[in-house]
C-alpha cells in the first residue's frame, strides 16, 4: 500500500468524526434555540421568579417591591437575557445527551461506567449551587445593600433651621439587578462544580489526595481571590462563597482519596499491586534492607 492510501485511509475516520461532531452541533443550537424561544415566551413570569429575593427584602423593610427601565431598549435586553439563561438550562439536559453520544463511541465499557456518574452529577452540582446562591446569598446580599438606604422628609425644617435629611430609597434599573444575579447563580454554580472536576481529575490519576491536601494553603489563597473577583464588594458574600467553595475542596480531597482506595484494591484484586514493591519505595536510603518508620 503506497503513502497516498495510508493517508486516505487515515482521514476517512477523521472527516467521519467531523461529520459527527457538525451534526451534533447543529442539534445542541436547534434544541438551545427552541428552549430559548419558549423562555421568551413566558419571561415576564421568569423576571418575576427571579426577583423574589429583592421583593422580600423590601417587603420586610415595608417598600414595594418595583424596578425601572432607565433606556427604551432596557426591556428587550432584559427578556433576551432571560431567554439565554432559560434555554441553556432548558436544553442543557439534551446538550449532554448530545456530547454523551459523541463522547461514549470512543470510550471502553469501563471509561464509560466511570464517565457518565460524573456527566450526571456536573448538572445537578450546578443546580444545588444555583439554588443556593438564589435562595441564600442573594437575599444576604441584598439586605446588605439595601442597608444604606437613608429615609428622611425632604425640604422639612427642623427646629434649629437645618433641613432635614434627604430620602435616599432603591429604585434598582431591571437590567442592573437582572445582572447582579445572574452573576450570583452562574458563580456558585461554577463554583459547585469543584469536587466533579477534582474527583474527576482524580479518576484519571491527574491529582492525588496528598498532593491537593499539601497545596490546601495556596488554594485557600485562591479561593479569596476568587470570592473578591466574582463576589460584589460586600464582606457577607464573600465569606460565604469562600466558606463554601474551601468545604467543597476538602469534601473533594475525600472523594479523591476513596477513588485511590478503590483503585487500589482492584490493582490488588487483580495482582498488579504489590505490598513488597511499596516497601522498597519507602526504604531507609542508608540502609536499603530496613523500610521506613
Amino acid at each position: 500500500m503506497s503513502n497516498t492510501d495510508e493517508i486516505e485511509d487515515s482521514a476517512a475516520p477523521l472527516i467521519e468524526h467531523l461529520a459527527e461532531l457538525r451534526t451534533r452541533l447543529i442539534h445542541c443550537v436547534v434544541a438551545f434555540l427552541v428552549g430559548m424561544v419558549i423562555c421568551f415566551t413566558v419571561a415576564t413570569p421568569i423576571f418575576n421568579f427571579l426577583t423574589a429575593p429583592l421583593c422580600s427584602v423590601l417587603s420586610e423593610r415595608g417598600q414595594d417591591c418595583g424596578l425601572i427601565f432607565i433606556s427604551p431598549q432596557e426591556g428587550f435586553f432584559v427578556a433576551i437575557k432571560v431567554s439565554l439563561l432559560g434555554g441553556l438550562i432548558l436544553s442543557f439536559p439534551y446538550l449532554a445527551f448530545q456530547m454523551w453520544r459523541f463522547v461514549a463511541p470512543g470510550l471502553y465499557r469501563s471509561e464509560k461506567g466511570a464517565f457518565l456518574p460524573f456527566l450526571i452529577a456536573s448538572p445537578f452540582m450546578f443546580l444545588l449551587g444555583a439554588s443556593f446562591a438564589f435562595y441564600v446569598v442573594t437575599p444576604l446580599a441584598y439586605d446588605f445593600f439595601l442597608g444604606f438606604q437613608q429615609f428622611g422628609a425632604e425640604g422639612e425644617a427642623l427646629a434649629d433651621g437645618q433641613s432635614a435629611p434627604l430620602s435616599v430609597v432603591f429604585q434598582g434599573s431591571a437590567q442592573e439587578y437582572l445582572n447582579l444575579t445572574i452573576k450570583f447563580i452562574v458563580a456558585f454554580g461554577l463554583c459547585f462544580q469543584l469536587p466533579v472536576l477534582l474527583t474527576l481529575m482524580g479518576k484519571a490519576g491527574l491529582v492525588s489526595a496528598e498532593g491537593l491536601g499539601a497545596v490546601r494553603k495556596y488554594a485557600v489563597v485562591a479561593i479569596l481571590v476568587l470570592a473578591a473577583l466574582v463576589t460584589p464588594p460586600d464582606v457577607i458574600t464573600q465569606v460565604i462563597l469562600f466558606v463554601v467553595v474551601y468545604g467543597l475542596y476538602e469534601v473533594s480531597i475525600f472523594l479523591v482519596a476513596r477513588v485511590e482506595k478503590k483503585r487500589e484494591a482492584e490493582l490488588r484484586a487483580q495482582g498488579y499491586y504489590d505490598d513488597e514493591d511499596e516497601e522498597d519505595l519507602v526504604a531507609d536510603p542508608d540502609d536499603p534492607t530496613k523500610p521506613l518508620g
